[in-house]
């Protein structure tokens, strides 16, 4: 199935670019009008078009017609002897051949046959039969005014796509002219430091090229992109004042299985559960005298909302729901405009979203603000380690105005999303769960956070069960506590009176705001490294310590973000008995960062930039300058902490590449390959968040905590070289000695 992924992938533009608002409002005009010719100029002769009348061969997008034919009403008619014509009395047969009755259609039969084209372009031998004796028409006729119809609606899309297409590749060129321009500067206005032209050229040339293969992926995914006959053309067959929220439903139920009024119903019965999830008391949750969170009564859940047992009966089958409630400092517009955007949902939520698209918009909502809107979506949810699989879930996403204050988005699943889909991904579905979004005085907005899944249970790491099986790994807590973090990471970093305690090091305001996005960017890049995504293939090692690594390799031939040729990850998760804070605290600190750091050869760190991106004192970015015998090194390094999870995040940057960064320069195309730490707290807050008649709460495990440590290194230059046993065996050894020397300083080796 074709869909439009969030992440690389050049071919996933195609989709958006072809089911664009755009492409529907521009063919919404041009059938208009195709329309009101139809009406004027339909004539046929057992459904002939004429040859001097004939337009452009052109292809049907049906099964019925796959490849270039002209009409088939021109090959019935050459050979049609039904008595039609009249012969002349000289008997000429080359006349009799050339004489044709036409026959013009009424208005009434028009009106009849495009009112049948709405609901069926291709009816069947039953639908024609009815129509002629109800018009007064042969079938024939009645035939061939629906393929000329086909044909005529298809020539009007090809030719605007063709035109679209040829404006996106006019703004790439115009794009390519401004970026040379700009590589012809020797020099960056902000800095005043000079720079190589033809290193920037290059640079530049490799991004043109990557994104020019992009288009011409779209262009070839566009050629099958409908292969089972749902096209735009069919979708747009009809115009009204409706087409801007027309898809690929309207004529068709390929996509669903379902047709649309019946989706927009179970969108709405979604809605409603959401609200009574998000306002109810006890009996249907409960709160823990110990942790304090809310548990579902699943019991009262099934009677209050008559949900069937068909899955909870199978012990294969799990459920997880919780409910959180928090306040982020942001604007209710934007927040929804994020969510209803998959790219910056994504960017919103890096750590838990490996894989976000837009299969299909349904509806693009009414107004400005999008009330209403719905759209199917595809997301893989994961954690930050190999070791746990994936979530990979199809769910239908629907935002509505509940009050002038009040919003609400609620995403459920559905059946029969594609007929060609996997039967895995129904291994994760999403009960009705979204949140209620609350406008609050002076930019504050009040979100109620309901997640609610039906899994099947998957073979997971002893060490990540309890926190997985309790629901906190995919609950509304990780949820909220992300959403604070990832909106106070924006308030710093738009603000523009930062106190000089919270950032020292950098004389600009430009300087600041470049570091904060360069971190920010090598944090996304780690959480895309780490994770147990299709991306990825793994591959399990022992090392000398013990521990379970999992190593896998990649090739960067084009991405000017990181370093170009084969680059090795190496990731091991393992559970230490101290608490999350006490090992955050540990890893972020540079005066102690030599006891785990083996490549700072022992040597001392020296902090030169700390930038605050929260009012946490953990939530930091710092440059630290290391210095390694003869020359120097700094390293960027981002440490994000929250209720839920910390993370220390690095990469080592040259001090050259660095000094126009810190002057405001743009740090895009700068290459960091980020290695880190995700830290997991273990105790008794991971018990399972829903209770059953037959289940009751698991005794508290001790305190601990899951540390998943990662490093990335570059193995060969070339891209076209091949991972070798030498350079798995260097970061094998890599991560054993640091994950020794860190239990060595807490004092929690083994034994």
């Amino acid at each position: 199935m074709g869909v439009e992924m969030s992440n690389p992938p050049p071919t996933s533009r195609a989709r958006d670019f072809l089911a664009s608002p755009a492409l529907s409002l521009s063919l919404a005009g041009i059938f208009r009008h195709g329309a009101a010719a139809a009406a004027e100029n339909a004539e046929v002769e057992n459904g002939e078009e004429g040859n001097g009348g004939r337009r452009e061969e052109t292809v049907e997008i049906s099964s019925e017609n796959s490849g270039p034919a002209r009409s088939r009403s021109d090959e019935d008619l050459d050979g049609d002897d039904d008595g039609d014509g009249d012969e002349d009395d000289d008997g000429d047969k080359n006349k009799k051949k050339k004489r044709k009755k036409y026959h013009r259609h009424t208005t009434e039969q028009i009106r009849e046959m495009e009112a049948l084209f709405k609901e069926s372009p291709h009816p069947d031998e039953k639908q024609r039969q009815q129509l002629s004796k109800k018009l007064g028409l042969a079938p024939r006729q009645v035939k061939f005014w629906f393929q000329n119809r086909r044909t005529q609606i298809k020539a009007i899309q090809e030719r605007h796509e063709n035109s679209l297409l040829k404006n996106e590749m006019e703004k790439l060129r115009d794009e390519n002219k401004s970026l040379r321009e700009t590589i012809n500067k020797a020099c960056c206005p902000n800095c005043g430091f000079a720079t190589s032209a033809r290193d920037a050229e290059d640079q530049q040339l490799r991004i043109e090229n990557a994104r020019l293969k992009a288009e011409i992926e779209k262009l070839r995914a566009a050629a099958g992109k409908f292969p089972r006959g749902t096209s735009p053309a069919s979708s747009s067959c009809s115009a009204g004042n409706d087409q801007e929220n027309r898809s690929s439903l309207d004529f068709y139920t390929g996509t669903f299985g379902l047709e649309k009024s019946r989706i927009t119903e179970f969108a709405g019965r979604a809605m409603e559960e959401l609200r009574k999830m998000a306002s109810a008391g006890e009996p249907l949750w409960i709160r823990s005298i110990e942790t304090g969170r809310e548990i579902l009564n699943y019991d009262e859940y099934v009677r209050e909302f008559s949900v069937e047992n068909s899955g909870n009966g199978s012990p294969k089958r799990s459920i997880e729901a919780s409910r959180e409630t928090g306040v982020v400092f942001v604007d209710l517009p934007w927040l929804v405009q994020c969510f209803m955007d998959v790219n910056q949902w994504k960017e919103m939520f890096p750590s838990m979203i490996s894989k976000a698209a837009t299969v299909d918009v349904i509806s693009h909502g009414e107004g400005p603000n999008r009330n209403g809107a719905l759209q199917l979506m595809f997301a893989e949810l994961q954690m930050l380690t190999p070791t746990v699989p994936t979530r990979e879930v199809y769910f239908i996403r629907y935002c509505k105005q509940l009050s002038a204050e009040q919003w609400a988005i609620v995403d459920v699943s559905v059946d029969k999303v594609e007929d060609n889909i996997d039967s895995s991904l129904e291994k994760c579905r999403k009960r009705p769960s979204g949140c209620i979004i609350e406008d609050q005085a002076n930019g504050h907005c009040k979100v109620i956070w309901v997640e609610h899944f039906e899994c099947q249970k998957s073979m997971v790491p002893t060490m990540y069960r309890a926190i997985v099986n309790s629901g906190m790994a995919f609950g509304a807590r990780h949820w909220i506590a992300t959403l604070q973090q990832q909106c106070k990471r924006l308030v710093f970093f738009m603000a523009t009176n930062v106190p000089t305690k919270d950032s020292s090091g950098v004389a600009t305001l430009a300087g600041r705001k470049s570091i904060l996005k360069m971190a920010q960017r090598m944090t996304s890049m780690f959480c895309q490294a780490v994770g147990a995504s299709s991306y990825h293939t793994w591959t399990k090692m022992f090392s000398k310590t013990g521990d379970d690594i999992r190593v896998s390799s990649r090739k960067n031939l084009n991405d000017p973000g990181e370093p170009l040729g084969v680059i090795v990850c190496a990731v091991s998760s393992v559970w230490l008995p101290v608490s999350q804070l006490v090992l955050f605290d540990f890893l972020r600190d540079e005066t102690r960062r030599n006891e785990w750091d083996i490549t700072s050869s022992g040597g001392p760190m020296q902090c030169i930039v700390s930038l605050a991106k929260g009012q946490d004192r953990g939530n930091t970015v710092t440059i630290q300058r290391m210095k390694l015998k003869e020359q120097s090194m700094l390293v960027l390094q981002d440490s994000s902490t929250n209720a839920y999870e910390s993370m220390v995040v690095y990469a080592p940057v040259d001090i050259s590449s660095m000094q126009p960064v810190m002057a405001g320069c743009d740090s895009g195309n700068i290459a960091i390959l980020p290695s880190g730490f995700s830290i997991l707290p273990d105790g008794p807050e991971s018990r399972p968040l829903v209770l059953t008649s037959s289940r009751q709460e698991d005794k508290s495990s001790d305190g601990g905590s899951l540390l998943t440590i990662a490093f990335q290194i570059l193995t060969n230059t070339s891209p076209a070289a091949k991972l070798t046993m030498d350079s798995v065996e260097s970061v094998n050894a890599i991560i054993s000695s640091t994950l020794q020397n860190i239990k060595k300083s807490l004092q929690c080796e083994d034994g």
